[in-house]
């Protein structure tokens, strides 16, 4: 014992509290004026059981099938087991519902039975005890100390030595509850490495906090990655901004993680056939008969999860409803299409999981001071149109690079990424070509976002998001800085920046598509603001005013125009008259371009008919079409 004038260290409290009282003395704390319990009960009180891989609270957690996810699951174990290995952090991302929970939960159970398991915990949004930082270092610290006496005994004299030590930093609480507590273990003599040693931690994006999943990375990799300690850390996650930051280029965890990504290296197709394979049989011995499904069942359903095991566990459970037919079951959801008073809802699970993420990832973009005004909601599903591609044909679409779509909504380049921060376990970008392209991970995402009785209050009308696109692309071009009484004769020469022109351009070739889907009002503020005759003034400038009279699109570009003229005709006969007035301006424009190229024109069209508008149309077409 050090001398009384002197503080004690950290070392002499130790020794002091281990060895020089009675364990099973209470000790009292004057600053609360009350006996203090016991440390392990303590500690205790301040874990999540819950949390733990084997909990009630847990019960039938998601588990992998016998012989699937062989791939990945023999990474990890194989991981696992390599103590030298110079990674002693996994991090494992993936879309959700891609697996993740059930990896963790299969291999945490494969090093209970080897004797590798060292500690878990299982993060859970909607569970108070394990939606938070709060509990997670005691309740591994908690485990560890069930690995061994020694290190019980150390853990207990550290809360005994700072019973507020619960309250502190996670980095405090990992360096007094575990890698204290382990150094005093080493230097009595116990090797580290005979103890358990494989620590995981799954769903880290269901903790309440971005800061403080960030700050539990950094605790991670400052505390428990020290050299001399034993930990090998499994860390399961949506790829959401904490730990995707993480472990970019640049980021603090890039050159100490290894990093496994799910939904990108791992088809998982073949093991959901299994699935249900199996379990469509198990079903067929229960009801005696085993040829209540077909192979083509299985295949469609493994198409439709588009990889994410969430989607076939949840078609899964709806089916083997015991009190419900499993063959009527499997119809409702081949051939589910949501209807008004539908009351089947074979994705409820589903669509919680996806309802949960959606409504975050408003509430936190909103919450953000710049983007006040913004309707996350009607954004996010003009690029989710965007990326699935905006009609121009009964069987063409056309879409645009995201950051250019943006700009087209009214919005500065790249602001789509901000949009989706949120939603990286729905979506992501990937580089095709210059440009980078929204992805949907699951194709029942995009479902859930069209249909009203699945989105329920997240719903936005189709009809609301081509009216918003139709008032941006309208807006561009009614509000364009130019002289239309003086323009020139190129749309190079237009007295524009480029990208203003670029963008421009964009507005014009997308506003007939996304008229004939907004409302009447916002086709009338476009005629009332002259939006025909400055279109008209426009058109013609295009430098490949050839290209637009026969390439297919303007073929239906022109079809769609003569669409919206024809729906107007009886509910607003002003308005079509002036789209008619427009028609037959473009008419002559091309007539008089035929006159002035000839030799172009006649090349282009073979000798037929030159009032054709590009792939067989022509304005009479145009105007039986829209009939």
């Amino acid at each position: 014992m050090p001398p009384k004038s002197k503080k004690p260290t950290i070392l002499s409290r130790f020794i002091s509290l281990v060895g020089g009282r009675d364990r099973n003395k209470p000790t009292v704390d004057h600053r609360q004026g009350s006996a203090k319990v016991a440390s392990w009960e303590l500690l205790l009180k301040n874990t999540a059981p819950n949390a733990l891989h084997d909990s009630d609270a847990r019960y039938d957690p998601p588990k992998c099938d016998e012989d699937t996810r062989v791939e990945v699951i023999g990474e990890i174990t194989d991981w696992i087991q390599d103590r030298g290995g110079p990674q002693r952090l996994l991090c494992m991302t993936g879309a959700a519902g891609s697996g993740k929970s059930a990896l963790q939960q299969t291999t945490a159970e494969k090093c209970l039975k080897d004797g590798t398991l060292a500690s878990t915990f299982f993060f859970s949004a909607s569970d108070p005890s394990r939606n938070t930082v709060k509990y997670i270092i005691p309740t591994i610290a908690y485990q560890l100390g069930r690995t061994n006496d020694t290190l019980r005994r150390w853990i207990k004299a550290a809360v005994e030595g700072d019973p507020l030590v619960f309250s502190k930093s996670l980095r405090t609480q990992i360096a007094t509850l575990i890698v204290e507590p382990s150094q005093r273990c080493e230097g009595m003599g116990i090797d580290l490495t005979t103890l358990p040693h494989a620590i995981f931690i799954d769903g880290l994006d269901e903790c309440m906090g971005e800061d403080r999943q960030a700050e539990l990375l950094t605790a991670v990799k400052e505390g428990l990655l020290v050299k001399g300690l034993p930990f090998r850390i499994f860390i399961a996650s949506r790829p959401e901004w904490a730990v995707r930051t993480a472990l970019e280029p640049g980021g603090h965890l890039r050159k100490v993680a290894y990093h496994i990504q799910l939904s990108d290296n791992y088809d998982a197709s073949r093991d959901m056939r299994r699935y249900l394979q199996r379990r469509f049989e198990d079903i067929g011995l229960r009801i005696g008969n085993s040829h209540w499904f077909t192979e083509d069942n299985i295949e469609t359903l493994v198409r439709a999860a588009s990889g994410q095991f969430v989607y076939v566990a949840t078609v899964f459970k709806y089916i083997s409803e015991r009190r419900a037919s499993p063959a009527g079951r499997l119809r409702i959801v081949l051939d589910w299409t949501p209807h008004e008073g539908q009351k089947a809802r074979p994705f409820e699970c589903l669509d919680k999981l996806y309802a949960n993420i959606l409504l975050a990832a408003k509430n936190a973009y909103e919450a953000v001071d710049t983007h006040s005004g913004h309707d996350f909601l009607l954004l996010f599903n003009a690029h989710h149109l965007n990326a699935i591609g905006i009609r121009t044909s009964y069987s063409s679409y056309i879409n645009f690079p995201p950051d250019s779509f943006s700009v087209m909504l009214g919005l500065e380049a790249g602001v789509e990424e901000n949009l989706v921060t949120d939603l990286r376990s729905l979506v992501t970008f990937e580089m095709k070509g210059l440009h980078s392209w929204l992805r949907m991970y699951h194709k029942s995402f995009s479902d859930f976002l069209e249909a009203e009785s699945r989105a329920r209050d997240l719903f936005v009308p189709k009809s609301r998001v081509y009216t918003h696109l139709a008032h941006c692309c309208s807006q561009r071009i009614v509000e364009c800085p130019l002289d239309f009484d003086s323009l020139p004769t190129n749309w190079e020469e237009l007295p524009l920046p480029r990208p203003q022109r670029n963008h421009l351009q964009d507005a014009v070739n997308v506003l007939p598509f996304a008229l004939n889907g907004a409302t009447t009002e916002e086709v009338r503020d476009f005629t009332n603001k002259a939006g025909w005759s400055k279109l008209d003034k426009l058109l013609p400038l295009r430098a490949d005013l050839q290209a637009l009279k026969f390439d297919s699109f303007y073929g239906n570009w022109f079809t769609y125009v003569g669409y919206l003229r024809d729906k107007l005709k009886c509910r607003d006969p002003e308005i079509a008259a002036a789209i008619t007035e427009f028609i037959g301006k473009g008419k002559r424009n091309f007539e008089l371009w035929d006159c002035m190229n000839p030799e172009v024109a006649e090349l282009h069209l073979g000798g037929t008919d030159r009032r054709s508008v590009g792939s067989g149309y022509s304005f009479e077409d145009i105007e039986a079409e829209a009939s």
